[in-house]
């Protein structure tokens, strides 16, 4: 079999079997291609560890980060665990190699002054108010950005407070939503009824003018708009209203669980990096007001 065909084997085992998001079909599909241009073997059968501890370094000293390498790893050896068990392959050559670690660094994140400065929109305009209730709504749940792009309104109880979200792997968590984010959406749905909207958008909570549900990108730009327009002096991307709202929870609960569970996140692990932004925050903290910390003048 040509490697063309193992490839659009396991992608269609991914597809039917597992049932993956067309998002991760298209990371396996992109990870699947760097495989075969990075060893420049043409079969899959004549890939050796030798030729994956290659490729790895090669990633490496391009200045892929050492989590992006581990992520592509692990999708190689997911590849050939399949072609092991379904297509009788003898070893996986991917199995003993580790991505190279890089250096730890910390989400950069917004304080509770520049998020309060960026979300205060006044603007009663139809975008104004969606705008405002999707940025309310990031930082109130802490969603991913593409959880807030697939958020439909059944989705939303606001009589109870709450959202419920999809997210890696199709999973489903329910998530508080705050009493500002109530307002604005309710002040969005008000008028989101006067747009015409498109059949296969109609349950999408947020929309665009054209009727369709809004896309990451456009998300993306009106993020960056605001940021300009109310002066927020940083880069500011949608993953930074969710690195704050984790932040600033965990500084005001030390509830690191509870946090884990609001982000989505399947391993704590993925979630105490935000316990080194709150140690920095006790540590200024700590320079500002303790007497024996204080620098003589």
């Amino acid at each position: 079999m040509e490697h063309n065909h193992f490839q659009k084997s396991y992608i269609d085992y991914l597809t039917f079997e597992k049932g993956l998001s067309h998002n991760s079909i298209k990371s396996y599909t992109h990870d699947l291609t760097q495989l075969i241009a990075l060893t420049e073997h043409n079969r899959f059968e004549s890939i050796t560890t030798q030729d994956i501890r290659r490729a790895s370094a090669k990633l490496n000293s391009q200045g892929l980060h050492g989590k992006s390498i581990a992520r592509m790893l692990s999708a190689w050896r997911g590849f050939f665990n399949y072609l092991i068990e379904r297509h009788q392959f003898k070893e996986n050559p991917v199995k003993d190699v580790h991505a190279p670690k890089s250096p730890k660094t910390l989400p950069q994140t917004l304080s509770i002054e520049q998020i309060v400065k960026l979300i205060s929109i006044d603007d009663s305009t139809l975008l104004g108010l969606r705008d405002k209730a999707f940025l309310e709504l990031f930082y109130s749940s802490g969603l991913r950005l593409s959880e807030l792009v697939n958020v439909n309104i059944k989705d939303l109880d606001l009589q109870e407070g709450v959202i419920t979200v999809t997210g890696k792997g199709n999973k489903t968590r329910m998530v508080p939503v705050g009493q500002k984010a109530i307002y604005a959406m309710q002040s969005w749905i008000a008028k989101r009824v006067a747009i015409k909207i498109d059949e296969k958008s109609a349950d999408a909570l947020f929309i665009s003018k054209q009727g369709k549900r809004i896309t990451a990108r456009a998300i993306q730009y009106r993020i960056q708009m605001w940021a300009i327009r109310q002066g927020i002096d940083s880069t500011v991307h949608p993953h930074l209203l969710r690195h704050s709202f984790a932040s600033h929870v965990l500084q005001s609960s030390q509830d690191l669980r509870a946090v884990q569970e609001m982000l989505g996140h399947a391993n704590i692990t993925t979630t105490q990096v935000y316990t080194h932004l709150d140690f920095q925050h006790l540590a200024n903290i700590y320079d500002k007001a303790h007497p024996r910390a204080k620098k003589k003048s």
